[in-house]
């Protein structure tokens, strides 16, 4: 199985402050894992070192083979290509169609054929059931309908890695069992997805590995 983090006595810090230590974690490709805690518990600041916004304060820490102790910031974007990110409050553009929400990416991730891309949008959004709604901007979706497209979007580079920032924390009930259908299947078909969420539900309905974050640590829990 390929290693795709590695985090050993890692420490974080956020504006001088300890938010994590003795961080030691190993995640393999295709799993599901939940990130558990309060609000402020570091779930967040532990995903932001995943993909670079956020510092290593100490420890050994390696993400789909780059050292982010060294990491500079002109390979980031090479390394944030083999990831997919999914924000709790979608950040779509608001201005352009769910189309063009999509094409944007793939023109910022270096794709040059038009067609091409296209057809690669459609394909992603077929994945998610949304390609009847390509043409309708963000604000004529629904908050489920938001978030399959966030998906969508987090799949165009055929991502290694999700990280999934409480995706239905902003969704009643029913559209988050959607959403978690989705993810589940996605982790199902070979793509780790790590997710933070308070809902303590999720991990007893969509079986996976649990990290519960408490005074300022981090351990896997049954």
């Amino acid at each position: 199985m390929a290693v795709l983090i590695d985090y050993k006595n890692v420490e974080i810090h956020q504006a001088d402050q300890i938010v994590l230590s003795n961080v030691n974690l190993h995640v393999e490709n295709g799993e599901m894992i939940y990130l558990l805690g309060k609000v402020g518990s570091g779930k967040s600041s532990l995903m932001k070192t995943f993909y670079g916004a956020l510092p290593i304060a100490a420890g050994s820490a390696h993400v789909l083979d780059f050292d982010m102790n060294r990491i500079r910031r002109r390979k980031l974007p090479y390394l944030r290509r083999r990831l997919g990110i999914i924000f709790q409050d979608y950040k779509l553009l608001t201005d352009r169609s769910v189309e063009e929400n999509l094409l944007f990416v793939l023109r910022a991730t270096g794709w040059k054929d038009k067609k091409l891309m296209r057809s690669h949008v459609m394909e992603v959004l077929k994945q998610v059931n949304m390609e009847t709604k390509a043409y309708k901007k963000p604000y004529e979706l629904s908050g489920g309908e938001q978030q399959r497209v966030v998906i969508a979007r987090a799949l165009l580079n055929s991502p290694e890695l999700i990280l999934a920032d409480e995706p239905t924390g902003n969704l009643d009930a029913e559209t988050g069992q959607e959403i978690m259908d989705l993810l589940y299947a996605i982790s199902k078909a070979g793509i780790t997805v790590l997710m933070s969420t308070h809902n303590r539900f999720w991990p007893e309905q969509y079986t996976g590995r649990k990290w519960l974050f408490t005074n300022g640590e981090i351990k896997e829990v049954d």
